[in-house]
């Protein structure tokens, strides 16, 4: 059975990753229709820990996965730490005797119970007992009602998490309100501002992203760019002398950095250096998804045997130019020149036989779990769905590695 596992981030209030959800299909059916709940989640941990490995997907974050009533009585949770694992008992299962005799077992060995997709009835006073965490979808909850959850259950030492946080104004509203954790794909949305300056210190950076990407890469201008700011230069000795190389002799100067490097190296370095500039005032995992957007689409672009795998890198890194510029996509780009494959891609423009438009598309479908789509635009590119699935573990994995930041 070809498993595919994906993550979503469940933000703090400081905008910090607090965990992620894994969500989770199998490629066999392609997707999930709620009637053999037990199976996928067996999957999720399964595969989650015996073949992508918790320290890739979550790095030290703890993990939510779905638990329906079969998995609440089976005892699988045992497979996964306690100190990781948050058990969302589905909004689906009924809170009859066994089922609350479980959970307050599992709460008992020390394990994090959520309540997803919570609506209130009475029959489900016995779980409230118990769960530390409540899940409210805030499409089909009325303001009202997130307000009377939260007091009521609140004053409990119950934390709120509010799920479907698609905006900026969303978040806001739900932080005011007194909601602890926050889900949904708000920070990857730009809050558009017009009629100002970019700040010189995102142009700096733009400028080193811009210079990278160029298909023969000037070392004597990137090196004067990098030179220019003491930052940077600091940034890039330090990486090249790090145990990572092992080098026997110390590398001096930007130039020597940037030759022992290499292109694809001086790539990497700097979207991982210049995005944090990028990304000031931003939650750190608007970071995170663009650096694992870009390796994944490189990854992609590579099964795919695209001539050019590196347009594959720039496609994920520019991905969410939007956001960290907070400017429409189309203005954010033209602060850079993008070769036109890659910028067609991202302003869905590519035309129909342009497959690098189709590789977007799939790296989006992963990343929401459309694993339909996933399946179909894979088959499209002429890659195997399970490779899908590696390339997005090993890009997690590559982002933790890099910086640190997962």
């Amino acid at each position: 059975m070809d498993v595919f596992v994906a993550r979503q981030a469940i933000l703090d209030r400081r905008k910090t990753v607090f965990a992620y959800e894994l969500l989770f299909r199998s490629g066999q059916t392609n997707a999930y229709d709620g009637t053999d709940s037990s199976s996928a989640t067996a999957q999720v941990i399964s595969n989650t820990l015996f073949s992508s490995g918790l320290e890739d997907l979550l790095g030290n974050k703890k993990a939510f996965v779905n638990f329906d009533r079969n998995m609440l009585l089976s005892g699988a949770c045992a497979m996964l730490p306690k100190e990781t694992l948050v058990i969302e008992v589905l909004e689906t299962v009924e809170p009859d005797e066994e089922v609350v005799a479980a959970c307050r077992k599992l709460r008992a060995d020390g394990y994090t119970i959520a309540l997803d997709d919570f609506i209130h009835s009475a029959k489900f006073e016995p779980l409230l007992e118990i769960a530390q965490i409540i899940k409210v979808d805030l499409l089909v909850t009325s303001r009202d009602e997130q307000q009377r959850l939260i007091a009521k259950y609140g004053k409990r030492g119950v934390q709120m998490l509010a799920e479907k946080v698609e905006a900026l104004t969303d978040f806001e509203s739900a932080l005011v309100m007194g909601f602890d954790f926050f889900q949904g794909y708000f920070f990857t949305k730009p809050v558009i501002v017009r009629g100002r300056q970019i700040p010189t210190s995102k142009m700096s950076c733009l400028r080193l992203l811009n210079e990278v990407q160029r298909e023969d890469i000037d070392f004597d201008k990137l090196c004067k760019l990098i030179e220019e700011d003491v930052s940077f230069s600091y940034k890039l000795l330090r990486f090249v002398n790090s145990a990572y190389f092992a080098r026997q002799t110390e590398i001096r100067s930007v130039y020597q950095a940037l030759i022992a490097l290499g292109e694809e190296g001086i790539r990497r370095w700097v979207a991982v250096a210049a995005l944090p500039g990028l990304a000031k005032d931003k939650p750190q995992e608007l970071i995170v998804q663009s650096l694992v957007r870009a390796h994944f689409s490189e990854q992609i672009a590579r099964l795919a045997g695209f001539s050019e795998a590196k347009n594959g890198f720039m496609l994920g890194l520019f991905s969410l130019l939007d956001a960290l510029l907070d400017r429409p996509l189309e203005e954010a780009l033209g602060q850079i020149k993008l070769a036109p494959p890659v910028e067609e891609a991202l302003l869905r423009t590519s035309p129909e036989d342009r497959r690098l438009g189709s590789a977007y598309a799939l790296i989006r479908s992963y990343e929401f779990g459309d694993w339909d789509s996933v399946t179909s635009l894979a088959d499209q590119i002429g890659i195997l769905s399970t490779d899908v699935g590696n390339a997005y573990v090993s890009s997690a994995k590559w982002v933790a590695q890099m910086t640190g930041l997962t």
